[in-house]
């Protein structure tokens, strides 16, 4: 790796890619329609409230939630499609009429996405397959792992068509699935387990903060570079690195340094955390817990906790549910972190601009930064929370999952699955090698020294000092 980069920032596609351009103050309010957040969170929104309406009229979204079914031979697979090809057919034109709606007030061409997403959706579909093998567990075929190889590899080896990234919207899918997580984790395991998420997230994310950035700086690297570096590792990955720069006043090639080793070490954990879980027999939740607290981006979390959780009732000696590894990333990583984007904003800009040459800056950072640059997508996250908390406060828990989890909560399950994948498909598709490679070696070794702080507190957190917490997540 050389220490310079020579990438132009706008060719760079990552794996939390959410690049928010700062509008004018009187124009901001159009992020309703303008912005992938708010967008996210009306598709969210709108498909858990469709299954709720249907849900107190006494139907359900189940018909068009549909996912392949669990299958040992092909004949079941045969069997299966030819009783449900239609709803897979409805399925697709929901999807894409939905997100055609987004992308076109976004400013992207339909003809180039709709084309794109066909792909996109059938190749999901088949790695859905492969994850519904019974013998899946057994050979490494988790849905998230597959979608990641097979998309990095056409990516890399049979490169498709630039215009078809319009489909490949990874940050853009992973929102949406967080907000239909909501409706799928009670407000009330908010309340009990977010303190404790924030508490660890805050300490362990501070520490890597303070090790990349004065690494960085003791390396010679500029502080507003060191600033977005250590944002990149101690909050939420590209999402993180953008805001940062912006409040800093970075150098676009700053962000693009900081967006190249966050997807390398991103990628890098998807395979690492879960396979040392594993190794080491860790509970769903706690190892949940200890990859929302070391991943560095958000799709790239959801795949290694969706991995690890498809291990429970699969492999010997790994305790817990598939929900709670899910859970306890989401508490840790969208919870714990990613709100504090805003905040990490707000005061780095007082930083930037009272202590680092306040020239480059040219503007005095205000409070009301922290809500403009919050991840809005966590606004549906808890509204969905809320509304199925709610549903469920009437009923026992026994009545909950036989009344109402297979009719309401079940099919919001599955739809959050196909957006899981669409996004873990696309981190693949989005991710080239032969950019990543230009991030530079003085980056990649101040960056690492935060990995190994972050991997290790989380380590500790999760598997000794809250261990008991993460343990007992449950409804």
């Amino acid at each position: 790796m050389s220490d310079t980069l020579q990438l132009n920032p706008d060719q760079l596609v990552a794996p939390d890619k959410d690049v928010p351009q700062q509008p004018a103050t009187s124009s901001r309010w159009q992020e309703l329609w303008l912005k992938e957040d708010w967008w996210a969170i009306w598709i969210g929104l709108g498909l858990v409230l469709a299954s709720y309406l249907l849900f107190i009229n006494g139907s359900s979204l189940k018909w068009l939630a549909v996912i392949p079914v669990k299958w040992t031979n092909p004949a079941e697979l045969a069997t299966h499609f030819t009783e449900n090809w239609l709803r897979y057919l409805a399925q697709f034109a929901v999807w894409s009429f939905a997100f055609s709606i987004a992308l076109k007030a976004l400013g992207h061409k339909l003809r180039d996405f709709i084309q794109a997403f066909a792909f996109l959706y059938l190749f999901s579909l088949l790695i859905f397959i492969v994850g519904q093998w019974s013998d899946a567990s057994r050979y490494n075929l988790e849905p998230p792992l597959v979608a990641l190889l097979l998309g990095l590899l056409i990516s890399n080896f049979t490169p498709l068509p630039r215009w078809f990234d319009t489909a490949f919207r990874v940050e853009f899918y992973v929102k949406i699935g967080i907000i239909l997580l909501g409706a799928t984790l009670p407000f009330t395991l908010l309340l009990w387990a977010g303190p404790i998420a924030i508490l660890q997230a805050s300490i362990v994310s501070v520490a890597t903060f303070l090790v990349i950035f004065f690494v960085a700086v003791r390396l010679g690297l500029e502080r507003r570079l060191a600033a977005t570096l250590a944002a990149g590792g101690a909050v939420c990955g590209v999402s993180a690195s953008i805001a940062i720069a912006g409040a800093v006043g970075a150098k676009k090639e700053h962000v693009s340094v900081s967006i190249s080793v966050v997807i390398l070490w991103a990628i890098v954990m998807i395979f690492v955390l879960p396979l040392v879980s594993r190794y080491l027999e860790l509970p769903t939740g706690v190892a949940g817990a200890w990859i929302g607290t070391s991943e560095f981006a958000d799709a790239a979390g959801f795949a290694a906790a969706q991995t690890y959780g498809g291990y429970a009732g699969q492999i010997p000696g790994i305790t817990g549910t598939s929900d709670q590894a899910v859970w306890a990333f989401t508490l840790m990583k969208v919870v714990g972190r990613d709100v504090w984007i805003g905040i990490w904003a707000f005061i780095l800009a007082i930083v930037a601009t009272t202590r680092w040459e306040k020239t480059e800056t040219n503007s005095q950072p205000k409070a009301a930064e922290i809500w403009w640059r919050f991840p809005k997508f966590v606004i549906g996250f808890v509204i969905a929370s809320l509304l199925i908390t709610w549903v469920a406060h009437s009923y026992t828990f026994t009545d909950f999952g036989k009344k109402v989890a297979p009719v309401l909560s079940d099919p919001i399950k599955n739809l959050r699955t196909w957006a899981f994948i669409f996004c873990f498909f696309s981190i693949g598709l989005t991710t080239r090698f032969r950019e990543l490679a230009y991030a530079g070696k003085k980056p990649f070794y101040a960056f690492s020294a935060g990995v190994a702080v972050n991997v290790l507190l989380g380590f500790l957190f999760s598997v000794y000092i809250f261990s008991g917490h993460w343990t007992s997540l449950t409804r």
